[in-house]
């Protein structure tokens, strides 16, 4: 961690960028100190809901005619290539070129996909990440993965591609819903099983103030977050490595996403659900004792409700596993815990014991 005036800034270092993620509470009035000199036109990706509630904000910022706003419908249903085009023919028509910048400026789905655009608009524009989720400030802006779904499977399009910085205004997290911030808080629960042990311990104990939002628990948590994730993909920025882990949950959860077309869960939802499968699994292969099993299955539920999984089939989960973009020559990777801040990647498990712990965790 770096300082940067005082004000906590989490530097990633990539063969591809150097960048800060910097988490200070009205970092978002500060647009323009980020944003290169010489920068031509601004195009700023975001929904409409993030755009009526933060655009005064934001327009103060730039001279007027410097920025142009992008719409994106939002929700993974339209996390497509299609829409992606949409984009750019849309900065086209607004006189983009290589100066150009691109801004994400919403939750995770808005931060892959003007990412993906950044990385492909004239063979590659800078971008600079606002999330303005919880589960886009602790994982999806910070890292570089940018991309969008196919019908058989989450980002199987994409790229990397380093944002210039990563600008987390947790200020901005209460305009959010509560079923939102709660989706949010199971990728920072991710951070504590696969990372830091103190991180988890502090989510038991403090539960209750986490869910009221008492701001400097919710920085600290972010900040916690960010920390681990800068401090991976500065060691693996292409998930050769150690970034795998990373993936804890998600191996399950990308499959519960597209079996149910993406509508059913929000994304930190299916990671839950993910995340209680592979702790399962984990068990189920002697990886993990019970009783660490249930301290991971308890936090869960504690920052629920989940919704329920319903009539999801586990032979058609586990058919969907093969074309995860995890699967390495047709062996499927979990990232499974050993212990509360350890976990491995674990190739070719049994696929008995996979549907196994699929069925017990979704009941």
């Amino acid at each position: 961690m770096v300082q940067r005036d005082h004000v906590p800034a989490f530097r990633v270092q990539t063969g591809q960028q150097a960048y800060e993620a910097v988490v200070n509470r009205g970092v978002l009035w500060r647009i323009q100190e980020f944003i290169p000199a010489h920068t031509g036109k601004v195009f700023l990706v975001t929904t409409q809901d993030v755009w009526d509630h933060f655009r005064a904000s934001v327009e103060a910022q730039f001279p007027s005619g410097s920025l142009s706003v992008l719409f994106f419908p939002g929700g993974e249903v339209n996390k497509r290539l299609s829409r992606l085009e949409e984009l750019a023919e849309q900065m086209m028509e607004a006189h983009a070129d290589r100066t150009s910048l691109v801004i994400g400026f919403g939750g995770g789905i808005v931060t892959d996909v003007a990412g993906f655009l950044a990385a492909i608009f004239m063979r590659g524009v800078p971008v600079l990440q606002i999330p303005t989720t919880l589960l886009a400030q602790v994982d999806a802006a910070v890292g570089g993965k940018t991309g969008v779904n196919l019908k058989n499977g989450k980002n199987l399009l994409g790229s990397f591609h380093q944002p210039l910085a990563v600008l987390i205004d947790p200020e901005v997290l209460g305009t959010l819903p509560d079923r939102e911030y709660r989706a949010g808080m199971f990728e920072v629960i991710k951070c504590g099983v696969i990372r830091d042990s103190a991180l988890f311990a502090l989510l038991e104990s403090r539960a209750d103030a986490v869910l009221a939002q008492q701001p400097e628990l919710v920085d600290e948590l972010i900040a916690a977050s960010v920390r681990i994730k800068a401090e991976i993909v500065s060691s693996d920025e292409r998930e050769d490595g150690l970034r795998r882990i990373l993936n804890f949950g998600h191996t399950i959860g990308h499959a519960i996403e597209a079996e149910t077309d993406y509508v059913r869960f929000l994304h930190g939802e299916a990671i839950a659900w993910g995340m209680l499968a592979a702790t399962r699994l984990a068990e189920l292969n002697s990886m993990l004792d019970s009783s660490t099993g249930d301290r991971i299955r308890r936090l869960i539920c504690r920052y629920g409700p989940v919704p329920p999984a319903g009539n999801l089939d586990a032979a058609r989960l586990l058919a969907k596993l093969s074309s995860d973009k995890k699967t390495i020559q047709g062996k499927i990777h979990f990232v499974l815990p050993v212990s509360i801040g350890e976990v491995k990647v674990v190739p070719n498990l049994d696929s008995a014991l996979i549907r196994q712990a699929i069925v017990e965790s979704l009941q």
